[in-house]
């Protein structure tokens, strides 16, 4: 028998087929002809997923990630909507008893369907975003096998795409309340099917005569957050046709160490129910003295509680019940009267926002938990601490929220509107919205009721560089307005008491906690008044963004840049004639235009240079020679790049900006722009250029002025640090070096230090590497280390070439630890070239601990044990390396690599692979993802580094690790 509160995922199972080759009803389907195994016309579906992902994963069309691919699948204008209009069939097996009920629920469909379940038909309506819950108590089997079939239409105006391709095609899906990326964009391809199918979760639930239906839990603090109270209203529907006499529980714990639950509170009320009845129901607040608050990344921990409602009905036990984790906090935002710019507060403490746009994690809407843990773990993995959920693309999944809420990420959410699509495009859109305005407001309402208790959720946003049309807004600001105490004057509300008195409860407001901007270019974003002031989109000179006139205004929620990957992911995801590298075509006025071959053309490829403006910054290295040369010095220029934007924004924090938002952290699909990591999930070198940049007390150097900078964002003090400057050149020799003590940064400040004496000296060498160390005086321990490589004014880094011959010696010692399929591995790399100045006591960088820095947490893993004594050992230069990782030596592994010259060892990068020495052209061999505590690291002689990586091994593999690097360009392969 069912289970009272039991919901069970429809996730697997499923069949699929075009439904013009299903000559059947959905009554017979469901009822004297199912299918029965995947053969012609039907086959295996991925759901949740798109008609798409479910051609792709059956290999019936091409791979559209893959090369040119996607040009040979048929597109929706062309084929017309019956060709994407597929049958999705599936059994599951419920057996009800007494006074149950069954729900079945679809969390989304894209865009419309017929559902019949047992030979009797429903209606899902239209809308992409809207939830459907269909209580199918009567239509179920008596054996209780039951058959399921879905008939699912794609969106009612799916548009065709222009010859020149452009913004969201020729904007007919803006016509429908649905995502608008899917007529392609200036970085994605079109999508053939225009995301048609069931995408979200499918599940069915039971529940006894009362049903809980979405709770929404709000806080409020007061005495500056030592007093809390926990609002909570929830909706309950009485199913029979008696009234029910209920108990009403709400109970919040808290984890402790060792899974180990506290009871923070349990309250029980009386409910009496009408028969057939939906009522509202509030509880009486809850009182929490001092409890942990939820923090964003960089600003403390990510508290949660779980908070759980149970409704049991009298002379029926348990009906129903809902859980959640909630975490305290309180996010406020003004227009900042210094800067323009919008100024957001957590619990009282302003933010400096440094953060990245966010499309969706796969343009097939291949979704799923472990994708977002990896995607979110990423941008916290980047110091960044707010995603934007672009308007063209999702109202993201609770899934999202989710890790959004564990890792601390703020989250902008958009409803589905662009200017190109809506108002403002090329040519001029509709600016009239989707034909269907209630929709749009029925899906808006539903996604905030989705998701309101997440407290990432930072605020809501009309739409991407356009507002809703006039109604619409209108709506949206009425439904989304604050309750007054979540206003600037709630300081005049000094009790719950006083709140509960004068208003009603947050609680029973739709939201009333989170702002409501009608546009991503209004109020305090971008001019405030609509203007197209977001950008640029291109690659930069490292020292603009330190300028002045770079950007005018005080929050820019996009700007952009390059975002070239790795060449085993170029391998992996185009066929050979992908593989050649653009041309260099000389200009007359000196500078160099690059020439893409046709499938990065067709991949969105964005060059290095920008003639006139910008020289090629991968030509700064030499003219490359190769794939694996090009993205090489391209991966430095990422670094550069990623960190030059995001230090010359935080060089003016408070004093000209309150935030900026990169243009994009990650691309849905094998895009070449935009991406701190790969659609495969490996990182570009700016994700670490960001990581360093957005660091939460970060020393720099201002490439504009030249001037050593620390910036402190958090609301703690720094004092009794210093700060080491010490220049390396190609030789191994340190000509400048200098200790800046005895010094205080104070909270959310940026401190000008001391300029650089250094390159301003008499005869600079042309290319040289910096280190910043900012360090604890008391034991030497690092805040903040920051390594440049940088060439006079007017100059260029080919120096860097010949560099690459230096052999510098590497001491490396590793720990590996195992759980199942999961590695962590501690590597120290060791440069063993001597130390030309004695003087300086953090080179063996020991890190301070961050208060909020759990990202690494190896206390649960257990040590490898040593089995592979007698494996085969490889040959070359380093087989010692690979002795050493084979046996245990009190837990460690040591492994010595000679060289014989003396210097920076340069650029060095792990990667994890299958531990197979030896692969096909173009098969990629590795692991992924895989999270660095750093990479793309350089240690100057005498420096150690302790990077902690950490991954999980699909069945059947070894790992290896391998250790690249612009001196170790053949890689050092260590097998686990």
């Amino acid at each position: 028998m069912a289970e009272i509160g039991q919901k069970t995922l429809l996730d697997s199972g499923w069949l699929a087929a075009r439904s013009t080759d299903v000559q059947l009803t959905g009554t017979q389907l469901t009822t004297t002809h199912p299918p029965t195994s995947p053969t012609s016309p039907w086959m295996e579906a991925v759901v949740p997923g798109t008609v798409l992902a479910t051609l792709v994963e059956n290999k019936v069309v091409g791979d559209p990630f893959y090369g040119l691919e996607n040009e040979t699948i048929l597109d929706i204008a062309d084929s017309g909507r019956e060709y994407y209009t597929f049958w999705f069939f599936t059994k599951f097996q419920c057996k009800l008893s007494g006074a149950q009920h069954l729900d079945l629920n679809f969390r989304a469909i894209n865009y419309s369907a017929e559902l019949y379940l047992n030979g009797h038909k429903r209606v899902l309506p239209k809308g992409m975003f809207r939830r459907h819950s269909l209580e199918v108590t009567d239509i179920l089997n008596p054996d209780g096998s039951n058959l399921l079939a879905v008939l699912v239409h794609p969106p009612d105006h799916p548009g065709s795409i222009p010859p020149a391709g452009g913004q969201g095609g020729d904007h007919e899906i803006g016509k429908d309340v649905a995502t608008q990326y899917v007529e392609g964009w200036d970085w994605i391809a079109p999508v053939r099917d225009r995301n048609t199918g069931i995408w979200d979760e499918v599940s069915i639930s039971v529940t006894g005569p009362v049903k809980i239906i979405d709770p929404h839990l709000v806080s409020s603090f007061f005495d500056r957050y030592t007093r809390v109270y926990l609002h909570a209203t929830t909706e309950l529907e009485n199913r029979s046709s008696w009234v029910a006499e209920c108990s009403l529980n709400i109970q919040v714990t808290t984890e402790l160490e060792g899974s180990v639950c506290l009871m923070e509170h349990l309250k029980t009320q009386h409910v009496s129910i009408p028969p057939r009845a939906r009522i509202q129901y509030t509880f009486p607040q809850l009182f929490f003295y001092k409890p942990n608050l939820w923090w964003p990344n960089g600003m403390g921990k990510q508290s949660l509680y779980n908070v759980s409602i149970t409704v049991d009905v009298k002379g029926h036990g348990e009906s129903d019940s809902w859980g959640q984790l909630f975490g305290f906090r309180k996010i406020e935002s003004h227009i900042d009267s210094a800067t323009g710019g919008r100024l957001f507060k957590v619990n009282g403490q302003p933010i400096f926002i440094r953060g990245g746009n966010w499309i969706l994690s796969d343009c097939l809407l291949r979704l799923s938990k472990e994708r977002y843990k990896t995607d979110i773990k990423f941008h916290a993995d980047m110091n960044l601490n707010m995603i934007r959920c672009w308007g063209g693309g999702l109202a993201e999944r609770p899934e999202f929220y989710h890790y959004c809420d564990v890792y601390g990420l703020l989250v902008w959410q958009e409803f589905w509107i662009t200017g190109d699509v809506d108002g403002r495009g090329v040519p001029v859109s509709n600016p009239n919205g989707p034909l269907d305005h209630d929709l749009f407001m029925l899906c808006a309402r539903d996604t905030v009721k989705l998701l309101r208790n997440h407290p990432s959720l930072g605020l809501w946003v009309g739409g991407n560089e356009q507002v809703p049309p006039a109604d619409i807004n209108t709506s949206l600001k009425n439904d989304l307005k604050l309750h007054p105490f979540f206003k600037s004057q709630s300081e005049n509300i000094t009790s719950v008491e006083g709140l509960s008195t004068a208003y009603k409860d947050p609680s029973q407001y739709l939201d009333g906690t989170r702002v409501y901007i009608q546009g991503s270019m209004w109020d305090g974003f971008g001019n405030g008044k609509g203007g197209f002031t977001d950008g640029p989109y291109e690659i930069q000179n490292p020292e603009d963004p330190f300028k002045d006139n770079f950007y005018k205004y005080g929050f820019n929620p996009e700007v952009g840049s390059v975002g070239i990957p790795v060449a085993a992911t170029i391998r992996a995801t185009m066929p050979r004639e992908g593989w050649q590298i653009p041309l260099f075509k000389k200009l007359p006025n000196g500078y160099t235009e690059e020439v893409p071959n046709p499938i990065w053309q067709y991949h969105k490829y964005l060059p290095y240079s920008k003639p006139g403006k910008v020289h090629d910054q991968i030509e700064l290295y030499g003219t490359p020679k190769d794939l694996d040369d090009f993205c090489l010095k391209a991966q430095l220029v990422n670094y550069i790049q990623y960190r030059a934007l995001l230090e010359g924004w935080t060089s003016r924090m408070w004093s000209k900006y309150t935030g900026v938002l990169i243009w994009k952290t990650q691309n849905p699909w094998t895009g070449l722009r935009g991406q701190f990591y790969d659609h495969l999930l490996d990182q570009t070198a700016g994700f670490f250029g960001c990581r360093c940049a957005a660091e939460p007390i970060h020393v720099q150097l201002n490439l504009a002025t030249y001037f050593i900078e620390v910036v402190n964002t958090t609301a703690e003090e720094l004092s009794n640090v210093a700060i080491e400057a010490s220049v390396w050149d190609l030789e191994g020799a340190c000509p400048y070096y200098k200790v800046f003590d005895k010094l205080s940064l104070p909270p959310k400040k940026v401190v000008s230090i001391s300029e650089m004496k250094y390159p301003k000296s008499k005869n600079p060498k042309p290319v040289f590497f910096l280190l910043l160390k900012l360090y604890h005086v008391s034991n030497y321990s690092i805040v903040s280390r920051n390594f440049y490589w940088l060439h006079v004014s007017g100059g260029d880094y080919k120096l860097l070439e010949p560099y690459r011959n230096k052999r510098i010696p590497l001491k490396i010692t590793s720990k590996t630890f195992i759980k199942g399929s999961s590695y962590e591995v501690e590597m120290k790399v060791l440069n063993k070239s001597k130390k030309p100045d004695p003087k300086t006591l953090t080179y063996k960088n020991n890190f301070a601990v961050r208060n909020d820095d759990s990202d690494f947490d190896m206390t649960s893993l257990e040590p490898i044990p040593d089995t592979r004594a007698d494996l085969k050992q490889p040959t070359g230069l380093f087989q010692r390396l690979y002795r050493q990782f084979s046996r245990e030596s009190d837990g460690l592994r040591v492994a010595e690599i000679n060289g014989s010259d003396g210097g920076v060892a340069f650029f060095l990068n792990f990667s994890v692979h299958g531990a197979k020495m030896e692969h096909e052209e173009g098969e990629d061999s590795r692991i992924l993802p895989v999270h660095y505590s750093d990479n793309y690291f350089s240690l100057v002689p005498g420096e150690e580094m302790s990077i902690k990586i950490s991954f999980k091994v699909p069945p059947g593999v070894s790992p290896r690790v391998t250790l690249r690097g612009w001196n170790y360009h053949h890689g050092v392969h260590t097998v686990l």
